[in-house]
């Protein structure tokens, strides 16, 4: 099966309709062009796979990372192989929109288990088909109760896809972040991505009280999947739950929009350790009662094996020293 380098004027709706994730969206590899960062398409005639090459600083080498692609074959892998060693590629980072099966393990037999992933290895899907009366009668009471809560006190959550309502959503997910002392991605990085992703993939829900924002998420929609990637929340009347709400207006959004599944983009497995860090969101997202699914997790392609093992020792070391600071 032939391999083939897509160009820059290829029709993006028709490369979309053959990607099968917002990160591998003709808009995302656009949003990071726009950051400076070198982006390769290629397509195997059933697939498209999105790519982008990072530069590690005061050297010629650079890591690749395939987010969420479909499952890349054999004569995928021996191209993207080909490819590194050609410029000066340390190794690629895969991490397939793919759910944890035998088969899948099988093909990966010859790359190396990720030391560090980006993506959790197990993620929450709920399915959308269902009514919307059967999805509140499957939520855990606890959760049920919530919404009706935040309803009966005066919340309300408003669609608002445009520059106001990222405004608000920003601030939030900031917020957010610097209370849970979280370092994501920068204010560009994200406005970058709104600006490339609205008008179709990226979408904005607010919770309010009377005028008052009190949760915020930005999601994405693609090919009839929805995604819960980012939110923020606020201190004031939290008593309200209006998070609870507002993700019960997602659900009703995503299935608006045509979705058959809403992947709340991560999770800890089940079983987890209820102290670890992901615990309180993990059991915000449970409370929909969606189905815990594990995905095949991330590999690395290893291209030049000596700077590979190099890298990884740098890695871990910068991470014993941030650790114990």
């Amino acid at each position: 099966m032939a391999i083939n380098i897509i160009k820059d004027d290829f029709d993006c709706e028709k490369y979309n309709r053959l990607a099968n994730h917002p990160l591998q969206s003709w808009q995302w590899g656009e949003a990071r062009k726009k950051m400076g960062i070198e982006v390769l398409r290629l397509s195997d005639e059933k697939h498209v796979y999105q790519l982008t090459f990072h530069k590690l600083p005061y050297t010629n080498y650079k890591i690749g990372y395939l987010p969420r692609s479909a499952t890349p074959t054999k004569e995928v892998l021996e191209f993207l192989t080909d490819y590194g060693k050609k410029h000066n590629i340390i190794f690629i980072k895969i991490e397939p929109d793919q759910q944890w099966n035998n088969k899948a393990v099988k093909q990966y037999s010859n790359l190396v288990k990720s030391s560090h992933p980006l993506f959790p290895d197990w993620t929450i899907i709920l399915d959308l088909d269902k009514s919307e009366d059967e999805l509140l009668r499957q939520m855990k009471p606890k959760t049920r109760y919530n919404i009706r809560l935040a309803q009966k006190k005066g919340v309300t959550v408003r669609e608002m896809s445009d520059d106001a309502g990222y405004k608000i959503f920003e601030k939030l997910y900031f917020d957010t972040c610097r209370r849970q002392k979280y370092h994501g991605h920068t204010p560009r990085y994200h406005r970058i991505i709104w600006d490339s992703l609205k008008n179709g993939i990226a979408h904005i829900l607010i919770a309010f009280y009377k005028d008052t924002p009190l949760a915020a998420y930005e999601l994405f929609y693609f090919n009839k999947a929805f995604y819960y990637p980012y939110g923020g929340t606020s201190l004031e009347y939290r008593n309200l739950m209006g998070a609870n709400l507002l993700m019960w207006e997602a659900i009703r959004l995503g299935k608006k929009l045509g979705a058959e599944k809403f992947d709340m983009w991560g999770s800890l497995a089940p079983g987890y350790n209820q102290n670890h860090d992901w615990s309180g969101f993990t059991r915000f997202k449970e409370g929909y009662n969606g189905k815990s699914t594990q995905m095949i997790g991330s590999c690395d392609l290893v291209i030049n094996t000596f700077i590979y093992r190099l890298y990884n020792f740098a890695y871990w070391v910068r991470r014993q020293l941030v650790f114990s600071s």
